[in-house]
Formats: structure tokens, sequence, C-alpha cells
């Protein structure tokens, strides 16, 4: 199983969409192993965007994302960070699809209402700035049986 993290920004705590939007990745069946309410200080706006760094946009992102609370969670499934950008959309509300987080919440470049890992790798680092091991706990959910398919691999 693979795991993922995704940020609800402050855009999505401000206008209390923050349940729909967990619900969305719910009903497809990523489980949910790690949740919180954060705030971001400079200091770790700078580590997670650290890739951004000295582009235009930079200065905007910190600023918005330290702006006000966040809601940070780990994710759980087969195929959990192609699966939960998908459910995300494209990256600017405005070019997303309706039917995703984006494309039925966003109408901003700037203010996108989400945040989600795009590769292992990043998902990685990015769950290790906001999530200590003890914090993400490991369970079985009753009806996984029904969500994914068994095979002598186990289920797919």
């Amino acid at each position: 199983m693979e795991r993922t993290l995704v940020l609800c920004k402050p855009d999505a705590v401000q206008r209390r969409i923050v349940g729909r939007i967990i619900d969305r990745f719910e009903q497809k069946g990523l489980k949910i192993v790690g949740l919180k309410l954060v705030k971001f200080s400079q200091q770790l706006a700078g580590e997670m965007y650290l890739m951004h760094k000295g582009k235009d946009f930079y200065g905007p992102l910190v600023e918005f994302v330290t702006s006000g609370p966040l809601v940070a969670m780990v994710l759980e499934g087969n195929s959990a960070i192609a699966v939960a950008r998908k459910i995300l959309g494209a990256t600017f509300g405005p070019d997303a699809d309706p039917g995703t987080i984006r494309g039925d919440f966003g109408m901003s470049k700037r203010y996108n209402v989400v945040h989600g890992s795009d590769s292992p790798e990043s998902a990685r680092r990015e769950i290790g700035l906001l999530f200590d091991n003890s914090e993400l706990i490991d369970y079985q959910i009753a009806g996984d049986e029904w969500v994914y398919a068994r095979s002598p691999e186990g289920m797919i």
C-alpha cells in the first residue's frame, strides 16, 4: 500500500469545506492513517515548498499557506498518489475538471484549496515534515474486501 500527503489549505478551512474534501477520498476507498489541524510557520512552509524557491510564485505561496490553519492528512491505498491527484484535479481551479476537488471548489489560481504529493519521494519527504511515525496509525478497514479485489499477492 502506498501513502500520500494531502493538505486542505487555509482557504479550504476558512470556507468550511474540509469535511467535504475528506469525504471524496473516503468514498473512493483511500484510508486516513494520519490527520491533524496545523499552522505552518515560515520555516515549515519554506521546507515544504523548497523546490519552488526562486520562482515568482514562491513568496505569495508561502504567505498563503502561513495565513491560517490547514488540515494535513496521510492517505493510504493502492496507487494512493495517482488516485489522490486525480481526485484533486488540475493545479488551478479554473482549469480543473468538474467532479474534481479543485474543479468543484476552486476559482482562483492562487487559492487552489488543496495540495497533494506528486511522487513517492515527495510523499515520504512531505509526510516526514508534518507527521511523526507515532502519529500514523496502521489499522484494518472492515470493508476493504469490497474496495479491493483479492489475489494471491494480497488485495489489488
